[in-house]
């Protein structure tokens, strides 16, 4: 943990912080030690930037867990969106969204019920 700690620029006590608030949750090895992953290490850098920046510790997890999904959501979406452009175009029709629907047919409204 201390090679991890001084990599980051940080305590130790720091690491074993995220590691007891379950922000950070490190392997052990068989004699106990915490073992970071390079990912970890990532999470600890953008948690202690939050901090400070003058978040708290249960805001800066948040915050990080908040912009992974958002990354992931938006990778996924650009997987779909490029697969969608690898399908055939309909000669017989309109364009279809993505219910197999014309575009603004059907569906829930927009967020703001539009």
């Amino acid at each position: 943990m201390s090679q991890a700690a001084e990599l980051l620029g940080v305590q130790a006590a720091f690491l074993r912080s995220l590691d007891g608030s379950g922000v950070l949750q490190p392997y052990r090895s068989s004699g106990g030690h915490r073992r970071y992953s390079r990912q970890q290490l990532s999470v600890a850098a953008r948690v202690r930037g939050l901090l400070d920046d003058g978040h708290s510790l249960a805001s800066a997890g948040t915050i990080v867990g908040l912009q992974d999904e958002l990354a992931s959501a938006r990778a996924a979406a650009d997987r779909f969106r490029s697969a969608a452009e690898q399908l055939p175009a309909h000669a017989d029709g309109p364009p279809r969204g993505a219910a197999g629907l014309p575009p603004g047919a059907g569906g829930s409204p927009g967020p703001l019920g539009q």
